[in-house]
């Protein structure tokens, strides 16, 4: 696995090894990447934005938006295995000045005390209902800018929930990538 474009581009990211079989860490291909960014850049979501990787597992989608140009980035993440590997990450790449990693589970996150973020990336184990608990947190607890915009990973389509606009969905493989806004009342 490598960082695709920017300022890090071809840079490897840690192996994923053997891992931890119970970790279920499914790290988004190259491919689908590539195409998600091309989708990103196209909708000018990257630049300067404020990033929050959720259920971030090795951080890939995180590192990949601050090679292209994203202001910062917070992982959350509950898995060890993850927690290592984006720990690994963080040094590899330098990005302890600009990097967040909060060992913490997506869907019981407290109220953010700072900022709220501009980009969110959301990758849950697919099939369990992960992604719309966690998207009820942080919308109600000061994760999300006005606007943001939600990048959904799931083995199926994902319908908006109330307060949210779909905007995109695309389909890779066994993976579909929903784009939602958050249209705060």
């Amino acid at each position: 696995m490598r960082i695709i474009a920017g300022k890090y581009r071809g840079r490897p990211l840690a192996a994923l090894g053997k891992g931890d079989a119970a970790a279920h860490l499914r790290p988004t291909s190259d491919r689908v990447r590539e195409s998600l960014f091309s989708m990103l850049t196209h909708h000018d979501v990257i630049e300067n934005a404020r990033v929050l990787d959720l259920f971030a597992g090795t951080g890939a989608l995180g590192f990949e938006a601050l090679s292209r140009g994203a202001q910062s980035v917070c992982f959350i993440e509950n898995g060890r295995t993850g927690q290592k590997l984006i720990a690994e990450n963080i040094a590899k790449l330098q990005t302890e000045a600009d990097s967040k990693l909060l060992r913490h589970d997506a869907t019981k996150l407290s109220p953010n005390p700072q900022a709220a973020f501009d980009l969110v990336f959301m990758d849950p184990p697919y099939g369990k209902s992960l992604g719309q608990k966690a998207l009820a947190v942080v919308a109600s607890g000061n994760w999300l800018a006005p606007d943001t915009l939600i990048v959904w990973e799931e083995s199926t389509p994902m319908h908006a929930p109330e307060g949210f606009t779909k905007v995109d969905t695309r389909k890779y493989g066994d993976t579909h990538v929903t784009l939602l806004r958050n249209t705060p009342s």
